[in-house]
């Protein structure tokens, strides 16, 4: 690392199961997350690792959730920005927006995400209520993060081409099938989606993507390097997906994943990817 080198982690969550469960935690796999995470654990990893500033992220789908991390972005000198989760299907979207940004910390709400991964209709972005509620984040000047798995993209497509209006943002790449060895039909998908302009992929979440216990950076470089391609250092922000990530890897061999897989940028062209584009996408 440089000593001009910022890194913005623009992906990472923090969870207190006293307050609320995190009921995807589930069986053998996951179990090492079956703990309290805060920002008081993420702040020594992120400083050593050269991270400025981040992103909080939605987990679950509770309303109370987004005014809490809200309250702890304001509170902290690391959370620059937080993607919040509210009901886009609900009439009153446009309202519950503006009343979370009249809440201490309202000013970092930078986004809004919700578990489209989860959703059995995979057209679900589609839907007529969804895409009224899609306007609205769009209307309120916050972008839309994705969370969806490969064979969503298509979906993804389409939405971002009804909604020019709105960015939304790719997290994770989309989730391709590292493990398996595949990239089609998942960079085909990934193309035509960077095909629109309104669109921002997540150099993130790879790690748990591939074989946790294996996984190398010469596996990663296929998916990377496609996503890098089609997306350009303009559109394209590194996030650890902390502490999901710790599964595989550290948080200091995510960020040290992320600078070997930008290796052929130019050091201005990496510096939009680990910084300054994550930076101009939410606002931060």
């Amino acid at each position: 690392m440089t000593g001009q080198e910022r890194i913005v982690d623009a992906h990472h969550h923090v969870w207190d199961l006293s307050v609320r469960d995190q009921d995807w935690i589930t069986g053998d796999e996951l179990a090492p997350l079956r703990r309290d995470f805060t920002l008081a654990d993420l702040e020594p990893e992120a400083r050593a690792a050269g991270v400025r500033a981040t992103v909080l992220v939605q987990t679950v789908t509770v309303a109370q959730e987004t005014p809490e991390f809200l309250a702890l972005a304001r509170e902290s000198d690391l959370v620059a920005g937080v993607v919040g989760w509210c009901d886009l299907t609900a009439p009153g979207v446009a309202d519950t927006l503006s009343e979370l940004r009249e809440l201490p910390g309202g000013d970092r709400l930078v986004g809004i995400r919700h578990q489209v991964q989860g959703e059995p209709d995979p057209a679900w972005l589609l839907r007529p209520d969804v895409r009224r509620g899609l306007r609205a984040v769009a209307d309120a000047g916050l972008v839309y993060d994705l969370v969806v798995r490969a064979h969503q993209l298509p979906a993804v497509v389409q939405a971002a081409a009804l909604l020019p209006e709105l960015t939304f943002v790719l997290d994770h790449a989309g989730k391709p099938p590292v493990a398996a060895g595949e990239l089609h039909p998942w960079a085909d998908d990934v193309r035509a989606l960077a095909a629109r302009p309104n669109t921002v992929c997540k150099l993130s979440g790879l790690v748990t993507e591939a074989d946790p216990r294996s996984w190398t950076v010469s596996g990663l470089r296929p998916y990377a390097d496609t996503v890098l391609d089609a997306f350009g250092p303009d559109r394209l922000v590194f996030g650890s997906d902390w502490p999901v990530c710790r599964l595989a890897a550290t948080y200091g061999e995510v960020v040290d994943a992320a600078r070997a897989l930008t290796d052929s940028l130019t050091e201005d062209e990496r510096g939009r990817v680990l910084a300054t584009t994550a930076e101009r996408v939410y606002g931060l």
